[in-house]
């Protein structure tokens, strides 16, 4: 029962996880280095995440500033940003990439919120589908008489338990981050 158990918290754990992942690539008003960290740039026919070929910075809450170690990847740095669907132009001065952030619309801030709802309850149903995974392997085990109906209630119940706490998890993380979205 115990080993069930942990089976589920640690891939409730990973759920969440993913989706703290998940809200790090969503824009909020300010700049984040996180923003570009899907972005994948063709280095010498490999493609590259652009903080192994360059140093990432925010020197403030509107700006993201790229530095390129090698002079030869500034146009396909730029090139790789300008291809993602983040919307963003990067502005090329020879020695440093800067991206200005816009300041969010309010549709866009809405829409922004959308996809977060969408990630969280993609959480949410990783979390119940954890749990029916457990529940089954309660009743097997019952049903192989290796646990008795009494351990397989207790371990449902538990299992339930957890599946509570980790749906609030992600709602208190959803709320923080559609706070964050809507922060003007």
């Amino acid at each position: 029962m115990d080993s069930v158990l942990a089976d589920a918290k640690d891939r409730m754990i990973k759920a969440l996880a993913s989706l703290e992942k998940d809200f790090s690539h969503l824009r909020t008003g300010r700049a984040s280095t996180a923003l570009l960290d899907g972005i994948k740039v063709d280095y010498y026919g490999t493609p590259t995440p652009i903080d192994q070929i360059a140093s990432v910075s925010t020197p403030d809450s509107r700006t993201i500033t790229i530095q390129p170690w090698d002079r030869g990847a500034f146009g396909l740095v730029e090139k790789a940003i300008m291809k993602s669907d983040l919307g963003l132009t990067p502005v090329n001065d020879g020695k440093l990439i800067r991206i200005g952030l816009p300041p969010l619309t309010e549709d866009r801030r809405k829409e922004l919120v959308k996809v977060a709802k969408k990630y969280a309850e993609e959480a949410k149903v990783a979390c119940r589908n954890v749990r029916r995974d457990a529940n089954d392997s309660f009743k097997k085990k019952q049903k192989d008489k290796s646990l008795s109906e009494d351990d397989a209630r207790k371990g449902e119940n538990e299992v339930q338990k957890l599946t509570d706490s980790f749906v609030a998890k992600i709602d208190q993380s959803l709320a923080k981050k559609e706070k964050e979205i809507m922060e003007i």
